[in-house]
């Protein structure tokens, strides 16, 4: 089997996902990151495929930013529930650059985003869960090592 050693002296597989001892990503609260997840995928992703076939002209960068959201988190969703810490850890941190860069920009330029994305303001259309979603994504992630 193709395992390495990680900085706790533990093996892990090459793909990343956990060792028959260590703690499972996607158990207890890990199931409701999972969840959580997979409901922004979902929304965020229909309505993005909504705007983009009804009125991609209007704001195109918005609308492909909120159908790159879905896919982000689309894909932490199931890193997480296959238990692929790094391929998680990796998409939170995309997450995390795209709400701070996306949030910023939004604020400082608004005409640069005429139409709202999942990330404008930080995440402020969705209660700013896409601000603290990422944080709570790596800070699960450090405490299952």
């Amino acid at each position: 089997m193709n395992e390495h050693v990680n900085g706790s002296g533990g093996a892990v597989p090459a793909s990343g996902a956990p060792s028959a001892g260590a703690a499972a990503v996607g158990a207890g609260p890990g199931r409701v990151l999972v969840a959580v997840y997979g409901i922004f995928a979902l929304a965020a992703g229909a309505r993005a495929a909504v705007q983009i076939a009804r009125q991609f002209d209007e704001a195109p960068l918005a609308y492909l930013l909120s159908a790159f959201a879905a896919l982000v988190y689309l894909v932490l969703a199931v890193a997480l529930a296959r238990e692929n810490r790094v391929l998680a850890t990796v998409a939170c941190g995309i997450e995390l650059a795209g709400v701070l860069i996306v949030g910023t920009f939004s604020l400082v330029d608004p005409e640069a985003f005429p139409k709202a994305t999942v990330w404008s303001g930080f995440g402020s259309g969705y209660v700013y869960i896409p601000l603290v979603l990422p944080l709570l994504g790596l800070f699960w992630l450090s405490r299952r090592r």
